[in-house]
């Protein structure tokens, strides 16, 4: 077996109860992380407490207006405060009675990397809030950490590339970004009407600066490993030509996965795993993050399993026996078996988003 990077898992007790807090995926980071323990992963991996950030820390991307206002909420309520609207912290069906205002002072990892800079790849998989903008929530992300360990990345690297491959848009870190050339983004997602966020169609490339800088590939429901890992090796071989990246950021949501309530994708950890295998071939100080994902059991499925494709180890077929074990009924396999749905999206038209993606980058310096 080739010898693995260092790794490093961000994890604390106070940090899986914040995540598992998450009214829309309620102790999804506490199964994630058991069924982790169970296959016996941590023990091949140095566990990093989460830092809590500063006000300074979280105003580099944020503006002090909008985290005062989560301070004030977080301390007094969600009461009394009419301001909220203008910050997108309305109750929305996503999100509830924001649980994760509480966690002001708490980025969830994106802020811990161990030194010297760039060593090790460092998961992440409970939680990442990637929507979020300097002054505004969206759905139930308040905070942008990917956008904070981006920032803390560029810190030592002068090009950092975001690879969002969640069910979504990665809308957050690409406006955060759209105007740089330092850092470029990449999203993989549904784009369809009426899907939430509405944005991320191949015509949405970055300004100014960083125009070019901005790719993103709208895919329709139903498609399956192979077709997306096709998808997904052709754009990131362009991009890493074209931009040669020293440093890599990777949200791997798993609301893409079959089974899950989004009911869009239809694939499996396999598939993902494909996708992770590529990047971190390209032997970069990577940040893995997780992201959506409600199918609880096929979550923690999926990203156990990734876990494993990081530290170059296979994992036994036959969930183990642990806390949660009963939620893995009734065939209790690690394995998640793809659904009928048809694929909606025709090879012509994923030619079409390639090539437009292939010229673009051609204006990449």
């Amino acid at each position: 077996m080739a010898a693995v990077p260092p790794v490093a898992y961000v994890y604390s007790p106070e940090y899986m109860a914040r995540c598992d807090a998450l009214c829309k995926a309620p102790r999804r980071a506490s199964m994630v992380h058991s069924l982790i323990e169970a296959y016996s992963l941590l023990e091949h991996m140095t566990i990093v407490k989460p830092k809590v950030a500063t006000m300074e820390e979280m105003a580099s991307f944020h503006t002090d207006a909008y985290l005062q206002h989560l301070q004030k909420v977080s301390e007094e309520g969600d009461d009394d405060h009419p301001e909220s609207v203008e910050y997108g912290l309305e109750e929305t069906s996503d999100a509830g009675s924001h649980p994760q205002v509480t966690t002001v002072r708490l980025p969830r990892g994106s802020l811990t990397m161990r030194q010297p800079w760039g060593e090790p790849p460092s998961p992440q998989p409970s939680a990442c809030w990637t929507a979020s903008a300097r002054d505004e929530a969206s759905g139930f992300c308040y905070l942008n950490d990917a956008v904070l360990g981006i920032l803390r990345l560029r810190q030592k690297f002068d090009r950092v590339l975001y690879i969002d491959l969640d069910l979504h848009h990665g809308d957050g870190v690409e406006d955060a970004f759209s105007f740089t050339s330092k850092v470029m983004t990449v999203s993989l997602h549904k784009f369809s009407p009426g899907f939430f966020p509405g944005t991320g169609d191949v015509t949405d490339v970055g300004l100014g600066k960083g125009r070019y800088y901005s790719v993103n590939v709208p895919i329709q429901d139903g498609i399956q490993d192979e077709k997306y890992y096709q998808i997904c090796e052709t754009v990131l071989k362009e991009v890493y030509a074209a931009f040669n990246p020293e440093a890599v950021v990777l949200q791997l949501g798993a609301d893409t996965i079959a089974g899950d309530p989004m009911c869009s994708f239809n694939m499996t950890p396999e598939g993902v795993g494909k996708c992770l295998k590529y990047i971190l071939q390209w032997q970069l100080a990577t940040l893995i993050l997780g992201g959506g994902g409600y199918n609880l059991a096929n979550t923690a499925r999926c990203w156990t399993y990734l876990t494993g494709v990081i530290l170059g180890r296979t994992l036994s077929s036959e969930i183990p026996d642990h806390e949660f074990f009963t939620e893995y009924g009734p065939d209790y396999v690690l394995e998640i078996t793809p659904s009928c749905r048809p694929d909606r999206n025709e090879p012509q038209r994923i030619q079409e988003i390639l090539n437009l993606i292939k010229g673009n980058l051609k204006h990449v310096v």
